[in-house]
C-alpha cells in the first residue's frame, strides 16, 4: 500500500454517485425537454468572466460580491471571477455578442456556479443550477411565461406538491423609489431593536431586511410599509395582466408582500417557489423582472426577466418521487477470453441496430405472427469487462439487468459468428411473457436465419 497521503475533498464540494447522480441527471433532462417545449434556445456560457460584470451588475455592497466571489488575477494581471451565477453573463453576452438582434431572446442553461459560502443542507461552494431568461420583452406575458415554464418543469419533475409559488410585485421606478424611502424611515426609527445584520442593510441596501429570518426583526418586518400603498397606476396595471395570465395558464400562487429584491434594476415581478420539505433553504426556484441590469453593463435600457433553481436542491425533492419505469438493460457475458471479440462485436451491433431492428420486426409482424408485442425499449446494452462468468452473471442480476446473453466462441475466425444462450432475470418475469427475454429471442431468429429451437447455444451471425 503507498504512503502517500491521498488528497481530501475541497470543502463544499461534492461527488455525485448512485441515486443521487440519477436524481440529477433526471433534473437536467428534464428541464432540456422543458425549456425545448417552450422553445427557449440553449447557451453555454463562460465559467469566468471579468471580476466587474459581476460587481456591477450584482452590486458592489451585496454579499455575493463583498464575500462570496471567488476572484483571483490571472497571469496578465486582470481580475477574473468565477461565476456566481448566470444572468449578468447572459447579459454581456446580450450585448458583446450581437444578440439584441434576436430580442425578445429567450435563453436556457445550465451548469456549475461557485460562492464562498456556509455548506448546508442543499447548498454548496460549487452547486449547480438551471436558468431561463427573457431579455427584450417588457410584456406581462414574458414574465408569465417563465412561470408557467418553471411551474410545468417542477410538474414534469414529480415534485410540485408541497411547493408553493410566491409572488410579489416591487412595482416601477417610481413606486420602488417611494416604497424604499417609506422603508427607510421607517426602521431608522427602530433601528436600535434591529438585529446587527438588518442595521447594516439599512445604510447598504434596506430592502433586504425584508428577508431577514432573524427574531429580532421579525415584528417590526411584518409591521412595515407595503408596496402596495405605493404603486403607481401603470405598476399594478403591469401586476394585474401577470396575475390574470397566470390565472389563464393554469398556475396557482400565493401573494408575498415581503419578498423583495434588493438590488435597484429590479422592477414589477418577483417571485419564489418555496418547500418546506428542504429545512430553512426552503427555495428551489426564484427570479424576476430586472429591466435596469443591462444599463449597469454599458448598454442600453433593455427590458428582462428570468429565474434560476438549484439543481441539488431539486434532485434532493425528486430522488425519492416515483419517475416512468426505467427502460430495459440487456448485458452481454464473454464465456472465456476468445470470446470477448464477439461480445464486443454483439454489443456494438445491438447498441446501433437496436431500434432499426424493432422497427423491421414490428413491420413484419402484420405478415407473421408473433406470439409478443413488440413495445419493449431498450435503455442500455451493458458489457461486461471481466471473463470471471459467475461473478459477473450475479452482478447483472443483482445490477438489475432484465436479460443477460452469453456469448461463447464458436471456433470461427469471424468476430461477428458466435454462440449465444440468455437468462431471463426474475426482474424480466415479473412482466409474463411480453418481457425484455420475448424480444430478445425475436431479434435472436432474425439473426440466426432460420426458426427458433430452444438448444442452449444458438449460433448467430451478425450482418457484416
Amino acid at each position: 500500500m503507498s504512503n502517500v497521503e491521498t488528497p481530501r475533498p475541497i470543502r463544499g464540494t461534492q461527488d455525485i454517485f448512485g441515486p443521487e447522480a440519477e436524481a440529477f441527471a433526471f433534473v437536467v433532462e428534464t428541464f432540456e425537454r422543458v425549456r425545448k417545449l417552450y422553445r427557449f434556445r440553449r447557451v453555454e456560457m463562460p465559467v469566468f468572466e471579468k471580476t466587474e460584470v459581476f460587481s456591477r451588475s450584482l452590486g458592489e455592497t451585496t454579499d455575493v460580491v463583498s464575500k462570496e466571489m471567488y476572484s483571483f488575477e490571472d497571469r496578465g494581471g486582470e481580475s477574473l471571477t468565477l461565476r456566481p451565477e448566470f444572468t449578468a453573463g447572459i447579459a454581456r453576452a446580450y450585448l458583446t455578442d450581437g444578440w439584441q438582434q434576436y430580442a425578445p431572446l429567450k435563453v436556457a442553461t445550465h451548469g456549475p456556479l461557485f460562492r464562498y459560502e456556509r455548506p448546508q443542507k442543499g447548498r454548496y461552494r460549487q452547486f449547480h443550477q438551471l436558468d431561463a431568461e427573457i431579455i427584450g420583452a417588457g410584456e406581462p406575458q414574458a414574465d408569465v411565461e417563465l412561470l408557467a415554464m418553471a411551474d410545468q418543469l417542477l410538474k414534469e419533475l414529480g415534485i410540485a406538491d408541497g411547493v408553493t409559488l410566491q409572488l410579489n410585485t416591487l412595482g416601477d421606478a417610481e413606486s420602488r423609489e417611494g416604497w424604499r424611502a417609506a422603508l427607510i424611515s421607517y426602521f431608522r426609527a427602530h433601528r436600535g431593536e434591529l438585529s446587527e445584520d438588518s442595521q447594516d442593510r439599512l445604510d447598504r441596501n434596506p430592502l433586504r431586511i425584508l428577508d431577514s429570518k432573524d427574531p429580532r426583526d421579525k415584528p417590526f418586518v411584518a409591521d412595515a410599509p407595503k408596496i402596495d400603498d405605493y404603486l403607481s397606476a401603470e405598476a399594478q396595471a403591469y401586476f394585474g395582466k401577470v396575475c390574470e395570465g397566470l390565472q389563464a395558464a393554469g398556475v396557482a400562487w400565493t401573494r408575498a408582500p415581503a419578498l423583495v429584491r434588493g438590488l435597484d434594476y429590479y422592477r414589477h415581478t418577483a417571485f419564489e417557489f418555496v418547500t418546506d420539505r428542504l429545512g430553512a433553504q426552503g427555495t428551489v426556484l426564484g427570479g424576476g423582472r430586472y429591466d435596469g441590469l443591462i444599463e449597469t453593463l454599458g448598454g442600453p435600457h433593455t427590458p428582462a426577466v428570468g429565474w434560476a433553481a438549484g439543481i441539488e436542491r431539486l434532485a434532493m425533492l425528486a430522488v425519492d418521487t416515483p419517475r416512468p419505469a426505467q427502460r430495459e438493460t440487456l448485458v452481454v457475458l464473454a464465456d472465456g477470453q476468445s470470446a470477448v471479440p464477439k461480445a464486443i462485436a454483439l454489443a456494438s451491433y445491438l447498441r446501433t441496430t437496436w431500434d432499426d431492428l424493432i422497427r423491421e420486426i414490428n413491420r413484419e409482424r402484420w405478415r407473421r405472427d408473433y406470439a409478443i408485442d413488440i413495445g419493449t425499449e431498450l435503455d442500455a446494452v451493458d458489457l461486461s469487462f471481466k471473463v470471471n462468468q459467475r461473478k459477473q452473471f450475479e452482478k447483472a442480476k443483482k445490477e438489475g439487468a432484465s436479460v443477460i446473453v452469453t456469448v461463447r466462441d464458436d471456433g470461427s475466425s469471424s468476430p461477428k459468428s458466435m454462440l449465444v444462450s440468455s437468462h431471463r432475470t426474475a426482474k424480466d418475469m415479473e412482466k409474463g411473457a411480453l418481457g425484455m427475454h420475448a424480444l430478445w429471442s425475436t431479434v435472436e431468429v432474425r439473426l440466426m436465419g432460420e426458426e427458433f429451437s430452444l438448444a442452449r447455444d444458438q449460433l448467430i451471425r451478425l450482418p457484416e
